[in-house]
């Protein structure tokens, strides 16, 4: 048999990233049904100092899967890589004033970066993992494109906007085109413990503020004044760290009427409060944007989306020289106004597909 066919016939080899959930779990059992080589990895990132159902690090829970479907189990311990590359910068984040979102580096760097990176090495062909979205591979294209999942209340594309084109090529998402409920079907017919397991949490931190504060120096958790446009003083909160753009409650103030966190001065440890009118952005600026498919021309009608669990809304976007991005909103939200948070992402979207996307430099007024 020539070596030409031995490579059409050999199974395809995936590694599968399998954090002990139903979502990585049932990934692993289609695509063994599928008749792939699979091997299950743990990526040892982080782990909650309480044990918790929601960890998404339970190495253990994942092995008892693998051994379940008769694949082998491997845990990467990537620990420090993962202090140095998302937990640093998160906390630094949270004490300038802005919100982060860590789950983005997680996954460009270690699920589909370092993993894929060991894959690579080994002479496998993908890893997979059990985000919900797609990976488009259109005959004749010579890009791979990325789209929300079938499931939009699941859907994670949202999160995977600054994949590169090498991490698409070699990436499954077996569960892009099924919805949740569907998972837990394929997880009790495939025989899975974690059929009924509870959904893992957004971060894997668990309380962020109480997180922010074991890893920062007392100093930068100092309290300040909260104010309002005019600079009166109406009252003190308890750190910047403890507060985000448009949040309400937990200022530490009464008022005759609803107050919103507008604006937060790093600097000062100031926080500046209005009405929920005053949240309200024309756009905003992105910096450090990549693209899944880029624009061609420099300016594109799009989609945005300013959070995870935001609705994505028509915007007007502008490539600009130094390579940020401006996103001109084409309506208001009425009575769920447009609040761009520092340090969020923005991603732009033209109906399902991800165009690329952003971190959030400041709101347009």
């Amino acid at each position: 048999m020539s070596r030409k066919l031995k490579t059409m016939l050999r199974k395809k080899k995936v590694v599968v990233a399998m954090s002990g959930g139903v979502d990585s779990s049932v990934t692993a059992g289609l695509l063994v049904e599928q008749g792939y080589e699979v091997e299950g990895v743990s990526l040892r990132l982080w782990e909650c100092q309480r044990e918790q159902p929601q960890n998404c690090s339970d190495s253990m829970g994942a092995r008892t899967v693998a051994d379940l479907l008769g694949i082998p189990h491997t845990v990467m311990d990537l620990r420090s890589d993962f202090v140095k590359t998302v937990v640093k910068p998160f906390v630094a984040s949270y004490l300038k004033g802005q919100t982060p979102n860590p789950c983005v580096a997680c996954n460009r760097d270690f699920k589909l970066g370092a993993l894929l990176d060991w894959a690579k090495a080994r002479g496998d062909d993908y890893v997979a993992t059990g985000h919900y979205a797609r990976a488009l591979r259109d005959a004749g294209a010579e890009r791979v494109s990325l789209a929300r999942g079938a499931d939009r209340n699941k859907d994670q594309s949202y999160f995977l906007f600054s994949l590169s084109q090498d991490q698409l090529s070699h990436t499954l998402f077996p569960l892009g085109d099924l919805e949740k409920g569907a998972v837990r079907r394929h997880a009790r017919r495939l025989g899975l413990p974690v059929a009924d397991r509870p959904e893992s949490q957004d971060i894997c931190f668990g309380d962020y503020r109480a997180f922010v504060e074991s890893l920062a120096d007392p100093d930068d958790l100092a309290g300040g004044d909260v104010v309002d446009r005019a600079g009166n003083i109406l009252g003190r909160h308890q750190g910047i760290h403890r507060l985000t753009i448009g949040q309400r409650k937990g200022l530490g103030i009464s008022a005759p009427h609803p107050l919103y966190v507008l604006e937060i001065d790093a600097l000062e440890k100031r926080v500046v409060v209005g009405a929920k009118d005053e949240l309200q952005c024309r756009g905003l600026v992105a910096e450090s944007v990549s693209w899944i498919e880029p624009p061609e021309k420099d300016e594109i009608d799009a989609e945005v989306q300013v959070r995870y669990r935001s609705p994505s809304v028509p915007c007007v976007v502008r490539v600009r020289e130094d390579g940020k991005c401006e996103a001109r909103f084409e309506e208001s939200r009425g009575d769920r106004p447009v609040a761009p948070t520092l340090g969020q992402a923005a991603v732009f979207y033209r109906g399902d597909r991800v165009l690329g996307g952003g971190w959030i430099e400041r709101g347009i007024k």
